[in-house]
């Protein structure tokens, strides 16, 4: 028996975050171990009378990939992938792994070098997004893996995620727009002013935002979502900043990280695990030293740690920095082949102020 919270998760991705219409091209990548959210997700595209296109991995193709492919493969690009960047009107991302530490032992310099390769593509796709051209989102389908990661069994972690998404409410679709209203309405207080200040233990950076457009993620490009974020003034960042929780790229997971900045770039780095890795990733360009990305967790329905980026930055009470690119819709310039989000917890005792005037204060917001 097919879990009724799928068909709602697939009907909160085509009607609300894609608004999919029809006769528009809707791009799906995902894992084989996301099979019934893809059928799901395949069906509701057929039924606003849109042509989905399916793009599918098996597990183990990331592995070998990296260990057989060589230089000029890296460097290739499928026309397939080409056109879902430039060509499509909706792209979904599933994330579906079956094993997070798939890449743990790839060299860092072939991931670098195809970070670098699908630059490009991505620079593209955001511009697009930016310029209402296309709509995207990613999403993630509970397996093992996921759940081991958080400490929980399938089954807790399947009700915990489906409930961040809000599929365990009558009319899902109605419950997102209520939760977006509240993030516009903190957006529409922060936009327009100028310092940001975060403060906590091992924590005092100030930043820039003057100029820069905040964005509400209202579960249009994430799902589950739940920020308000912007892109920092590109050489505005002074001071330092201690991230609580782990941060996992390209299957690579550091901990511990501690950033001083000066200048707005980082100047020094370091971490208790995989600190290595961490350097190595911050040498990839010019731009990823710098920040593309301040975000404010407004989802007070994910309340731990999970392994996973993509709902732990929402967690209510949290800030989250990320380095290399920024998005074009806020007004940031930073240019890199990476984007690497690191989490700030500031529950347990920080507080975020905008030109003087508190917006958040141990985790809660004040205004």
């Amino acid at each position: 028996m097919s879990d009724p919270r799928i068909e709602g998760l697939a009907r909160v991705l085509v009607g609300y975050s894609l608004e999919l219409e029809e006769g528009q091209s809707l791009f799906i990548s995902s894992g084989t171990a996301a099979e019934p959210l893809v059928q799901a997700l395949y069906e509701r595209a057929l039924r606003v009378g849109a042509n989905p296109i399916l793009d599918l991995a098996l597990e183990g193709t990331q592995a070998a990939f990296y260990e057989l492919a060589a230089d000029a493969q890296i460097d290739w690009i499928a026309p397939t992938q080409r056109w879902a960047f430039e060509e499509a009107d909706a792209r979904i991302r599933i994330l579906s792994d079956a094993n997070l530490r798939e890449l743990s032992n790839v060299p860092p310099e072939k991931q670098t070098r195809r970070q670098r390769a699908v630059h490009p593509l991505r620079e593209r796709m955001m511009a697009r997004s930016a310029a209402g051209e296309l709509r995207w989102n990613v999403t993630l389908y509970p397996t093992n893996a996921y759940a081991s990661e958080a400490g929980m069994s399938l089954r807790e972690y399947e009700d915990f995620y489906y409930r961040a998404c809000l599929c365990d409410q009558p009319d899902p679709v109605a419950a997102w727009k209520r939760a977006a209203a509240e993030t516009h309405r903190l957006v529409d207080w922060i936009e327009g002013r100028e310092e940001v200040r975060i403060a906590g233990p091992g924590t005092d950076l100030v930043l820039s935002v003057a100029g820069r457009r905040f964005v509400a993620a209202d579960g249009k490009y994430n799902m589950p979502d739940g920020e308000l974020f912007t892109g920092p003034v590109e050489d505005s960042a002074e001071g330092e900043i201690t991230f609580h929780l782990p941060a996992t790229y390209a299957g690579r997971e550091v901990s511990g990280v501690r950033f001083r900045f000066a200048g707005g770039k980082v100047v020094d780095a370091s971490a208790d695990r995989g600190e290595d890795f961490l350097i190595e990733m911050l040498d990839t360009d010019e731009g990823a030293r710098r920040l593309g990305e301040l975000g404010i967790g407004t989802n007070f329905g994910i309340v731990a740690g999970t392994g996973e980026i993509l709902l732990d930055e929402k967690i209510g009470g949290t800030v989250h920095l990320a380095v290399g690119e920024s998005y074009p819709e806020t007004g940031g310039t930073n240019s890199s082949a990476i984007h690497w989000d690191m989490i700030c917890d500031l529950r347990a005792g920080g507080s975020i102020t905008v030109d003087g005037e508190p917006l958040q204060k141990d985790g809660k917001f004040v205004v």
